[in-house]
Parts: C-alpha cells; structure tokens; sequence
C-alpha cells in the first residue's frame, strides 16, 4: 500500500510506532521498521543525550530501514537539553522525529538543517495547521480515545480527522483508537494517509515491558481507561488501578484548587515500576480507549501483516462488495 506518509518517510506500510515512555526502545523500534512501518525510539526515556546516542546505534544494529526518535516537548522545572538530544539524533544519522507537547518552532531551525524530517501530534486543527505553518512535514491527529494526553477539546476522530482533511495541505496519520485493519481503513476513508499505534503495540511479544503489563491490556475492556488531571489542563488517559482511583478521589475533593503536589505520589517515577517491574497499580500510565480491541500478544511483524492483510480484504471484499451489491459477499468479509 503506498500513501503520501509511506513515500515520505520511505516505509512500506502506512503504519507508525508511536512514542511511549518506557517502551520505545531500540527493541520495539527496530520490530517495527522491520515489519516495515515506522519504529519510533523515545529520546526522553533515554536520560542523557549521550544514552540516546547509545540507543540509536543498537536500533541501528537491529534495522536497516528507517526509523525515527521522539521528543516531546513538555513544561517542566527544569528542561531536558533538546539541542543536545537533537545533535545525538543528528549525529545517529537519524532522518525522522517524532514531536508532541509544546510546539517544536524553537527547534525547526536545527532539525530542518539536519535534513530532518518532522511529524507533530496535535490534538486539534489549529494545532495541526500551526504545525503545517511552521515547516513540519507531516501531522500525528491525536483523537479523544487516544492514551496519554488528548488535549482539552475532546473532540474524538470520527470528528477531528475529517476536519484535519479538509484544512490541512501536508499529509497526516491517524491517531488514537487505532489497532487493526478497520482502523486503518477507516482512517484512510476520512482523509488520513496512515495511522500511528501507541497502546496497540504494548500488546506484542517485541515490546520491551513487563508481561504483567501486556496481559492487563489482553484482561482490560475499553470502559477501563480514566481522565486525570483535568483541573490542571492537562488532562492525560490512563488505565485504571487502585492508585488512579486514589488519585481521582483526591481531585474530587479538591476540586478546581487541585495542584500537581497533591497527586505527585500517584504520577511521578511511576513507568519503571509498571513497565519494568510490573507494579500494575503503581499510579498514572498512559492507555488507550483502544485497550478495548486488544485481545491477543502478536509478534510486531504478525500484528501489521495482519492488519495490512485484512485492510486489503475489507477493501477489496467489504467496501467493493457493496458497490457491486454483493451484500452477501460484504457481510462475509466484516
């Protein structure tokens, strides 16, 4: 299948790895780009630029197709080194990144002279076209189902990606709620040239968590994720557990005083403990509503070519199906 998303960032399906802290590792990146679609390694999980570097030179050994690096651009008290961050991903000869949270405009300059290719994931239009305006080559459209954060709009997919079509002139993927060959489909139907997995690919034998995790998302339905952090304005999807219940009984009492001190305990230092020690009710991580259409662990590469075969089918099959009037030959391919 080739879409505006596969020709730009030269990968065989329109299928991006998302970036996951504490699961974006060379491992998972490289299954994925050999699978082909695009691995994507988390820059902040790697503490150090230097640690980076060290990571992009294993994806490497594991992969000669391309792969890309996250950096999220998020406030804190004190700012991880970007320049250093991108000047490891420049020196890895890494072509592709990932940017999410704050706009990336500071750093355009430094990617762009790179030869650096850039797909920002927005949670609205305005965001999208703002990314467009700023030079990035593509767009990640995060809808309302997605884990982590959705931004404040909750404006879900069926929505946002439609009207992401209608404005935007740079090609863009799917974002949130995507897991299989329907979700491919269905986004390329209202106007995305791909889709960008994050929770989906937790659920694989390649990805580098504890399997206390991969079968929480197997056991979880889609009714299991809860919003935190609204009263902050920065609303983030999780999958619940004994510590979120806490934490949103804590932002029940407190109401619109609420600040981050009260429930630093139930979100700080909390993806070691769950991804690599398997403490499923360690506080706040990051899931999607999709949890609800994840029913078995796949290897990476059986995950996509499934998804890719069965997007074949429904399109050949199902949607042809219907305009041949073979509505027989349409059910069977549902």
């Amino acid at each position: 299948m080739k879409t505006a998303i596969t020709e730009l960032f030269g990968i065989q399906h329109p299928i991006i790895q998302g970036g996951m802290h504490y699961v974006g590792f060379a491992e998972l990146a490289s299954a994925v780009s050999n699978a082909g679609g695009l691995g994507i390694i988390t820059g902040l999980t790697q503490r150090t630029p230097e640690l980076l570097a060290k990571e992009i030179a294993k994806c490497r050994d594991m992969t000669d197709k391309p792969f890309g690096v996250n950096l999220t651009f998020l406030p804190a008290f004190t700012s991880p080194p970007y320049p250093e961050y991108i000047a490891a991903i420049r020196e890895g000869g890494v072509k592709i990144v990932e940017t999410a949270g704050r706009s990336p405009e500071q750093y355009m300059p430094a990617l762009k002279a790179a030869g650096i290719k850039v797909i920002h994931k927005c949670t609205s239009v305005r965001h999208s076209l703002k990314a467009e305006a700023i030079g990035c080559d593509a767009v990640s459209v995060d809808g309302f189902e997605c884990g982590g954060h959705p931004g404040e709009d909750d404006m879900p997919n069926m929505i946002l990606l439609p009207r992401a079509a209608e404005e935007l002139k740079i090609p863009f993927v799917a974002s949130g709620g995507m897991a299989d060959a329907r979700s491919l489909v269905a986004a390329l139907a209202m106007g995305a040239q791909g889709m960008n997995m994050g929770t989906r690919f937790i659920a694989t034998k390649e990805a580098p968590v504890h399997d206390n995790v991969k079968k929480a998302l197997v056991a979880a339905s889609e009714l299991d994720t809860r919003l935190i952090m609204r009263a902050l304005r920065n609303t983030e999807r999780v999958l619940n557990n004994k510590n979120v219940e806490r934490l949103l009984e804590i932002e029940r009492e407190k109401g619109a005083n609420l600040k981050i001190a009260d429930i630093v305990e139930e979100v700080a230092g909390v993806y070691p403990k769950v991804m690599i020690e398997g403490d499923m009710d360690a506080g706040a991580w990051s899931c999607g509503m999709v949890v609800g259409l994840i029913h078995d662990i796949p290897t990476v590469k059986e995950l996509i070519d499934r998804i890719m075969l069965d997007a074949e089918r429904i399109i050949r099959g199902r949607l042809t199906g219907f305009l041949d009037g073979n509505v027989a030959a349409a059910q069977k391919v549902a």
